[in-house]
């Protein structure tokens, strides 16, 4: 089993930045693809990032503002946040799978309990 915990959530102002980590453990294999979502009130969730061995993608939206990397020594997914927007309020959540780079959350398999991000305006 493979548990992923999300840290590093909070308000900050339209402009600012935030950095998210995700940190693996139990089964947890350096080779997965590790990806970050999120969901607003009401809405589905959604694809953000994400970075296999074959490379790495982002939704464009956070194209130039977000930043996916891991450190594979120390089982841990960051995803830094930077030109925050209102939009980017969201719950994020960190995804970790035996898949290729994938934007559809139904592929992944692991998942963690969530952090909340509030940007105000």
């Amino acid at each position: 089993q493979v548990q992923l915990v999300e840290s590093g959530g909070g308000l900050v102002q339209a402009g600012g930045s935030l950095r998210l980590s995700c940190a693996a453990s139990g089964r947890f294999l350096s080779s997965y693809t590790m990806g970050w979502f999120r969901q607003a009130p009401g809405k589905e969730r959604d694809f953000v990032a994400a970075i296999s061995w074959s490379g790495i993608d982002y939704e464009d939206s956070v194209k130039g503002r977000f930043t996916i990397s891991r450190d594979n020594a120390k089982n841990t997914v960051l995803l830094q946040m930077n030109s925050l927007k209102p939009a980017d309020t969201a719950v994020y959540y960190c995804a970790g799978g035996r898949v290729g780079v994938s934007r559809y959350a139904e592929l992944y398999e692991y998942w963690g309990q969530g952090t909340q991000v509030t940007v105000s305006s």
